[in-house]
């Protein structure tokens, strides 16, 4: 079976946050199990030099939707994993500095519509009429709002291949509360039918949806986990388009994401300071030395080293933590903090590092090897979000032998076993979960975990709990192998 994943990000070659991690290691689990996966990405500075010599395939110039006055075409290339990968190069739209979706101002690019909504009509071109080169797919999986119009041009071709059998869609929701809505102007621009802005359609409250066009438009929808599956259809984390996913429950799947064991595995880890294994767990200590040099924490061995790898937002539940801090503090605790985020969480991190030198440690950064080396050096790792689809370093810190403190939602809520009398007694345990997420139930969390803490043999029997469970992609890849085998292919592709 043929599949072309369509997204905005994926590692090694560009990325923000946990939707590049999942772009990269699910196409490789799923080759292993026979299938034929190929991506889309766009044309940023990054992907072009990661990938270096490039195939040219077709040029897209004239193609609604795209800049008509500058070069476009579409190119390929090996990538990772023998992964074929297409670009859409597009310098007009993707040859910028800094940040993908943000422009120098920390706004979002005001041409946002533009680029994303050429790579979801490149997506429908590639679905309709093949890469020029004799491949075409027979399901089109397209990640998160920024690919969420290649299923509309699918469902409503205006161009040259109407008739065409189109490829079965799959989207999937990475985070609801990212929607892609601009104003109805736009529709026109990205070569979209009027008579699909409707509140059926592409419409959202008067605005051009493209994570609705996503919704309404695919064959199957899924997202990454179960318990986000349930939340969405709700009000209170539904943003919005609950309505919308109600209707559809039944063409709605939540498969768990996983993490690549390839590259998170402290055994064979090169950005630590030392490798260990659940079995050797003395090498923490080594790591846990590095850490508070990094941050610059006071080289404690018995302080309890809680960390937090995380944008630093109001999603994320950092001003809980910042809340619950003194207590954390008052009872030996240290915090390493690495991220960047809102200006006001930044702020208030950067005060209480200054009022706590030694004590509190921040990098306002992204930086991948120093993101393993707080999941290896950290005793505890929280996450106490307001919502959370998936979240991947819990699953890291799993791996790592660093126990997860994280809130009741979401992936947090299918990945964590909470530490309690019956659960250390069938040794089941592999962390810390509170609810509701208010920071009296973050601070009795802390408390349990401090608690545990002061008795080494229970907290190594978590540690060794946590490192055996099965968070890698084997078990969600074959999950999504089904759900394509169940899909609408076309009679010929």
């Amino acid at each position: 079976m043929r599949i072309l994943f369509v997204a905005s990000e994926c590692y090694p070659y560009v990325k923000t946050g946990g939707l590049a991690d999942v772009v990269a290691a699910l196409p490789p689990a799923l080759k292993a199990l026979g299938l034929e996966v190929r991506l889309l990405l766009p044309g940023y500075p990054a992907v072009l030099e990661r990938l270096g010599v490039m195939r040219a395939l077709r040029d897209l110039r004239g193609m609604p939707g795209l800049p008509s006055e500058t070069p476009v075409q579409l190119l390929s290339s090996l990538g990772e994993d023998d992964i074929p990968v297409y670009v859409l190069d597009a310098p007009a739209l993707y040859a910028r500095p800094g940040n993908i979706y943000l422009g120098p101002d920390g706004k979002d690019w005001p041409d946002n519509h533009l680029r994303f909504g050429a790579l979801g009509r490149t997506a429908a071109l590639l679905g309709l009429d093949g890469d020029g080169a004799g491949w075409r797919p027979q399901v089109l999986h397209a990640h998160d709002w920024q690919a969420g119009l290649a299923a509309a041009h699918l469902r409503h071709p205006v161009w040259p291949f109407v008739g065409r059998p189109r490829p079965a869609t799959v989207f999937t929701i990475h985070n609801l509360a990212f929607q892609g809505l601009f104003p109805p102007a736009t529709v026109p621009l990205l070569g979209l039918p009027w008579t699909d802005f409707t509140p059926e359609g592409l419409e959202f409250h008067g605005k051009l949806g493209f994570l609705k066009a996503g919704l309404v438009y695919s064959d199957r929808l899924t997202t990454v986990s179960p318990t986000y599956a349930r939340e969405i259809q709700g009000p209170e984390m539904g943003f919005g388009l609950d309505g919308v996913l109600r209707a559809r429950a039944g063409d709605l799947t939540g498969i768990l994401n996983g993490v690549d064991t390839r590259y998170w595995d402290p055994a064979a880890d090169p950005h630590l300071a030392a490798a260990y294994d659940a079995a050797h767990l003395d090498g923490k200590a080594a790591n846990k030395r590095a850490l508070q040099q990094a941050f610059g924490l006071t080289p404690d061995p018995a302080a309890p080293l809680f960390a937090i790898v995380s944008r630093l937002t109001h999603q994320k539940g950092i001003d809980l933590v910042m809340q619950a801090l003194p207590r954390l503090l008052a009872q030996g605790g240290q915090l390493a903090v690495l991220g960047t985020g809102s200006r006001e969480m930044e702020t208030a991190i950067l005060a209480a590092a200054a009022a706590s030198p030694g004590r509190v440690g921040v990098n306002l950064a992204y930086d991948e090897g120093l993101s393993h080396r707080v999941q290896a050096g950290a005793d505890v790792l929280m996450v106490p979000s307001r919502f959370e689809p998936c979240g991947l370093t819990q699953m890291y810190a799993l791996r790592y032998g660093t126990l997860p403190l994280v809130s009741h939602v979401g992936g947090l809520a299918d990945t964590v076993t909470d530490v309690t009398e019956s659960s250390l007694a069938d040794g089941s345990a592999t962390g810390f979960v509170f609810a509701p997420v208010q920071v009296g139930a973050l601070v009795q969390a802390i408390d349990r975990a401090l608690a545990l803490y002061q008795r080494p043999a229970l907290w190594r029997q978590v540690q060794v709990a946590a490192m055996g469970r099965d968070v890698g992609w084997e078990a969600s890849a074959r999950a999504y192998a089904d759900l394509y085998a169940g899909l609408p292919l076309p009679a010929a592709v």
